[in-house]
């Protein structure tokens, strides 16, 4: 965890986004559209605050935890940029979230699953999301695709050392620090989707984030954009085709917690 933390002390993920837009847009627009009213959100592993500043801006009381103690300075200093204060700024830990008052409506699980190269810390991540989330609450958590890399490779026609090396994240997803990221963990669809059939969620939606459009990320980005923006809806439409979500570099899963009834407020 001291080496996860230090990369994203020195990482800049805040301009992350301003270079993977179709992320960005499509993971936003899923937010709109299973979070549509005002709501008491915990953003865990949020960065420093890209989803948590553009969900405060809809009207949500979001919290932001994160390991990095420069992306939490980070996101209090694009809050007082934008004047879009969120609730609370935690410097912590998924995998040992702290006690809250009461449950969240709504959780996100945006970059942990994405590093925690054990199976069983994975599970306790999700574990620990649930703990924090009411009945009827929605949890929604990403994972980095076993086919991102060769994704990448083939979106800046960089051709590794060897073919073979291409295909090493589908035996093992296992990434070392300093092998061009820091540890992490590069899932199938098929885990993914394994990790989080839990009795205690209903699964609403599991999606190919950039499916058909990943590897053309940079030409897209460059069209005007009106002609961007049809690019996307094509990107949105395809994103829940089973026959294109291994082709993405992220996937998404949304769920609803289980339960007779939301907890009392």
């Amino acid at each position: 965890m001291n080496e996860i933390e230090r990369f994203y002390d020195e990482y800049d993920e805040w301009s992350r986004f301003d270079r993977h837009r179709i992320e960005f847009d499509i993971t936003k627009r899923y937010m709109d559209l299973y979070l549509p009213a005002p709501q008491r959100i915990l953003d865990i592993g949020g960065g420093p605050g890209r989803y948590s500043l553009y969900l405060a801006g809809k009207g949500h009381r979001v919290t932001l935890l994160d390991l990095s103690g420069e992306s939490i300075s980070r996101a209090k200093l694009e809050s007082e940029k934008a004047g879009i204060m969120l609730d609370g700024y935690i410097h912590g830990d998924a995998l040992a979230l702290p006690e809250f008052e009461r449950p969240f409506d709504a959780v996100l699980l945006m970059g942990p699953l994405y590093h925690l190269v054990k199976e069983a810390d994975r599970i306790r991540a999700v574990e620990q999301a649930l703990s924090c989330l009411k009945p009827g609450g929605i949890l929604i958590a990403a994972f980095i695709s076993q086919y991102g890399w060769m994704q990448d490779c083939l979106t800046h026609l960089i051709m590794p050392e060897t073919v073979d090396s291409l295909f090493q994240y589908l035996d093992n997803g296992v990434n070392s620090d300093g092998d061009g990221f820091t540890t992490a963990y590069f899932t199938s669809a098929k885990e993914a989707r394994t990790l989080m059939a839990r009795p205690e969620l209903q699964k609403l939606a599991f999606v190919g984030v950039e499916n058909i459009l990943a590897c053309k990320e940079p030409e897209l980005m460059a069209l005007p954009e009106e002609e961007y923006q049809k690019w996307l809806e094509v990107g949105f439409r395809m994103s829940r085709n089973e026959e294109v979500i291994g082709t993405s570099e992220h996937f998404l899963y949304i769920g609803r917690k289980r339960g007779d009834k939301p907890c009392d407020e």
